[in-house]
């Protein structure tokens, strides 16, 4: 395989992240409009990645984000900082008492249950981070100086705001100057690019992007909408899916995009909210690996179980630079993670590999 990672003793960090991390307020077991009180998590579809790679695989990780210099944002870094993510790459930013200047994004999630799916209520609009420029961020001195093996990011930043579009595109580039391999997550979120251009400003973004990317991850909706590719017969409500179409668009991608080392998605069948089918498929050097398939595989808490497939997915890349490897250790964290609350990890590498051998769910003592 062709990833050529940087020298661990040449970079401060294993990897980092580049994105907007948030307040979770959970109602846990209920529905967010008739709840009295919630849980609070931290979370974030990029900084979901690297916090798994220093929770459960004990890499050396940092976050790369915006908060509003307020108490909020003191919780979200107390929050980081017990997940292990170094903060010192954090920029934070002066507002006003009320949010005006800048924020610090919420988002409340209900977990769903059975014939009732999950459900996402954002508020982060103005958030610190999505009013970050690439200039607010000394890239230069974080990959040049400092050294970083391994960049992740993504959609859901990209599409925040026109001031994080273009941050993206600097810190990739950037990144990719001083030889740090970047994977990107297509992550595509209809509601959040309807603000700045819709469908048709989501792919100039994605593909002008995917041109510097090493690792391409994403599901069949995020290809489609993102990059243009399609997978000819699936069914909408992903109830069956055409594994011959996903490994078909997969190898489209990776011709149209040659920069691409590695190209995976995850494979799911929603049976209801809380019992999915769940696998991955991975391309590289011409050929696709499938991950074990999880069939009936009961959920907790679906939010995040991607992430936890793309960090599973890195880690295995950076460990083992065995692609087939890779995406099983991606699948069974995925897998793990949505059997506890929370948008990020709970498991740890005994656990992944375990399950990767073949693990039941008896009792340990």
């Amino acid at each position: 395989m062709e990833l050529k990672l940087r020298d661990k003793k040449d970079c401060t960090f294993d990897a980092v992240s580049l994105g907007e991390v948030m307040l979770r307020l959970d109602p846990g077991e209920g529905r967010i409009k008739t709840a009295r009180s919630f849980k609070a998590w931290e979370g974030g579809g990029e900084y979901n990645v690297i916090r798994g790679l220093r929770r459960c695989f004990g890499l050396k990780t940092a976050v790369i984000t915006a908060f509003a210099d307020n108490e909020v944002g003191k919780l979200m870094e107390d929050f980081i900082l017990q997940g292990g993510v170094d903060t010192s790459l954090i920029n934070w930013m002066k507002t006003d008492g009320i949010g005006r200047t800048c924020r610090n994004g919420i988002n409340f999630t209900e977990r769903g249950f059975g014939i009732r799916g999950a459900l996402g209520c954002s508020d982060r609009a103005n958030t610190a981070i999505s009013k970050a420029k690439p200039e607010d961020f000394d890239f230069e001195y974080i990959f040049g100086t400092l050294g970083v093996r391994w960049l992740h990011t993504g959609g859901i930043y990209a599409a925040l705001s026109e001031q994080s579009c273009e941050t993206v595109i600097a810190a990739i580039k950037t990144a990719k100057k001083y030889g740090t391999i970047v994977s990107y997550d297509l992550n595509y979120r209809p509601s959040m690019w309807s603000a700045i251009g819709g469908l048709e400003k989501a792919q100039e973004v994605n593909k002008e992007i995917a041109k510097y990317v090493d690792v391409m991850i994403g599901n069949e909706e995020d290809f489609t909408a993102c990059l243009g590719f399609e997978i000819e017969g699936n069914d909408e409500n992903l109830k069956e899916l055409n594994l011959d179409g996903y490994k078909k668009m997969i190898n489209e991608a990776a011709k149209t995009y040659p920069n691409f080392k590695v190209v995976a998605t995850t494979l799911r069948t929603v049976k209801t909210a809380t019992v999915n089918d769940w696998s991955a498929i991975c391309w590289a050097d011409g050929n696709i690996y499938k991950a074990a398939q999880y069939d009936g595989l009961e959920i907790m808490d679906r939010v995040g179980g991607g992430d936890s497939f793309a960090s599973g997915l890195i880690y295995g890349l950076i460990e083992t630079a065995d692609p087939e490897k890779a995406v099983n250790y991606g699948a069974a964290h995925g897998a793990l993670a949505m059997t506890t609350p929370g948008d990020t990890t709970m498991a740890s590498k005994s656990e992944v590999e375990g399950i990767m051998s073949g693990a039941g769910a008896r009792v340990k003592r």
